[in-house]
């Protein structure tokens, strides 16, 4: 019961977070939106630690890390496949392929449940689909490479979940401290690098007088160009840009803070419960998403939609009785 409890609630802190994040990357990049998270994230955690502690062994320390790697690789990846779109098809896909590698990871490793809580980890990848489910108009089918990247993106969201279930039971918050710190320090390299790239190219297209192509852009050319300028903030020194910049940071460090609440419920319900049963439920983290954004941007849900939330409370009332 406890751990279905948990695993839903951190579905939906995640999903929060992620509603945050969206609306920072309105007006800032991507890339430094998960950069900020992750620093303001590492932060609350440092300060935590010394009340929480937690056993720095090797183990812990090595499999912290590689998360960290492992989820900077599963952002990038998601938010490459969610631009190449069409977002409705590769958004429950990532989702998806998140649940399934821990799960089955977990029920290899020698997990067992009750007849009931395989039908509802069933239910509940059903349920994956449908909250994550976005109908848009005139929908295309997705590129072959958008879908590598979506499926890439759910495998390195899933070792994140097998990375942390393997840090010992005594490591407290010292594997999500090494998550944060190299999550935040592959993101403002690549904040860095991309801003130099940017700058290198707008030196050499002002040499010789050709128009920047982020501005006229067009196919492949254009796309480069706007991932060369994606670490860029607002040129513009007025008050509106001034402005902009504050919220967005101050929006990108909520959502590290609101992101740190989530990865403490995962790691409480990895350690009292099975990971197999905790993949699928923190895959349900659209939930969060769609239902902030119904309230305070007064989006509409679709009907699908709803059919999805109602199956993710079944199903995680069905795994509390597993």
């Amino acid at each position: 019961m406890l751990t279905a409890l948990v695993g839903l609630a951190g579905a939906l802190i995640y999903g929060s977070a992620d509603f945050l994040g969206g609306l920072a990357a309105k007006r800032l990049s991507a890339v430094l939106v998960t950069a900020v998270a992750a620093s303001s994230g590492l932060l609350v955690l440092l300060l935590a630690l010394p009340f929480v502690g937690g056993v720095w062994s090797p183990t812990a320390v090595l499999w912290g890390a590689l998360s960290g790697v492992t989820g900077a690789i599963a952002i990038s990846l998601l938010y490459a496949c969610l631009a190449i779109g069409p977002m409705s098809i590769l958004s429950p896909l990532t989702a998806v392929v998140s649940a399934i590698v821990p799960m089955t990871a977990g029920l290899v490793g020698g997990e067992r449940l009750a007849p009931v809580g395989y039908a509802a980890l069933g239910l509940a990848l059903v349920a994956v689909v449908l909250v994550g489910f976005v109908p848009e108009k005139g929908a295309v089918r997705p590129t072959t490479l958008g879908v590598l990247m979506a499926i890439g993106s759910g495998i390195m969201i899933g070792a994140f979940l097998i990375l942390i279930d393997l840090t010992p039971d005594d490591s407290g918050l010292v594997p999500l401290v090494l998550n944060r710190a190299v999550n935040a320090a592959i993101m403002f390299s690549s904040v860095g690098v991309l801003a130099f790239v940017a700058a290198h190219r707008r030196r050499v297209l002002a040499g010789v007088g050709v128009p920047d192509v982020a501005a006229t852009g067009s196919g492949a050319t254009d796309a480069a160009a706007r991932a060369a300028d994606a670490a860029a903030v607002p040129a513009r020194t007025g008050r509106r840009s001034r402005s902009t910049l504050t919220i967005g940071l101050t929006l990108a460090a909520v959502c590290g803070l609101v992101d740190v609440a989530a990865n403490l419920l995962l790691l409480i319900g990895i350690r009292i419960g099975d990971l197999s049963v905790i993949s699928v439920l923190t895959a349900m983290y659209p939930a969060g998403t769609i239902l902030l954004a119904a309230v305070v941007l007064k989006e509409r849900i679709a009907p699908v939609q709803w059919v999805g939330l109602g199956l993710a409370l079944a199903a995680a009332a069905l795994l509390a009785l597993a």
